[in-house]
């Protein structure tokens, strides 16, 4: 059975920092591909990065660039979302996703994903 377990959300101010993280079981972490999604108050579920099997590729969404950083410790089956300059549009819940090895869509897309974790929330507000 595979789990994803997200945690470190929480309340942070207009330009603090957080660090998700996503731990993965039931599967080889290291032979999938790892993403971060999140879904807004109103808003539709939006791709934020994502991180080839080995880490040596990583991908984001311009509205994060220079911000955000996406990581993996294969040896922890882990993948992380270091998150600085954080700013009140980043509220969200914040999703990590396994990527489907039999799809050979893009990163960005979330139908390209097979399993989903439950989500961890966070808020940026003074």
């Amino acid at each position: 059975q595979v789990q994803l377990v997200e945690s470190g959300g929480g309340l942070v101010q207009p330009g603090g920092s957080l660090r998700l993280s996503c731990v993965v079981s039931g599967r080889t972490f290291s032979s999938y591909g790892m993403g971060w999604f999140r879904q807004g108050p109103g808003k539709e579920r939006e791709f934020v990065a994502a991180i080839s099997r080995s880490g040596g590729s990583t991908y984001y969404t311009d509205s994060v660039k220079g911000r955000f950083t996406i990581s993996r410790d294969n040896a922890k089956n882990t993948v992380y979302l270091q998150m600085n300059s954080l700013k009140p549009e980043d509220t969200a819940i914040y999703y990590c996703a396994t990527k489907d090895r039999y799809r050979v869509g893009g990163y960005e897309n979330g139908v390209n994903y097979d399993y989903w974790g439950q989500g961890t929330q966070v808020t940026v507000s003074s």
